[in-house]
């Protein structure tokens, strides 16, 4: 149970909500999918309040998921981050997976611009010299 003292170290739903980017839903489903590493405490009413380390570990939550890290990743990511210490090399091993998934995702993605860099100066250089009709015309 959360009281006086403690809760004014404590954060709402909606605060933690605004602070992380994730809707009040998705907190939900991150308290149900065992995503925290610690239970999140409630009043006396029942309401949510998070710790500040709540918050921390959930913005390096968003940071994975943007990043693609699948689900159970990181589910199996905040279990071992919850058992403590003495996992750390299975912790390392799962974060270095992910990075190298990253890093290829970002070569794709710099390749998809390459193209589109050059396909940009195709076509302004065309409209700069007023040859731009029949580029990519299927109706030619």
């Amino acid at each position: 149970m959360v009281t006086t003292e403690t809760r004014a170290k404590t954060l709402g739903i909606g605060e933690v909500a605004e602070r992380t980017g994730l809707s009040v839903h998705a907190l939900r489903f991150y308290e149900r999918e065992g995503l925290l590493v610690g239970p999140v405490r409630r009043t006396a009413g029942g309401r949510r309040r998070y710790a500040p380390v709540d918050v921390d570990w959930l913005l390096i939550c968003v940071k994975l998921r943007e990043s693609g890290m699948p689900l159970a990743d990181l589910k199996r990511f905040a279990e071992l981050v919850r058992r403590g210490p003495g996992n750390e090399a299975e912790r390392l091993a799962l974060l270095d997976v992910h990075r190298r998934r990253v890093e290829e995702q970002i070569q794709a993605l710099e390749e998809c611009r390459s193209v589109i860099t050059r396909k940009v100066g195709v076509y302004a250089e065309h409209l700069a010299r007023g040859e731009a009709g029949g580029l990519w015309d299927p109706t030619a």
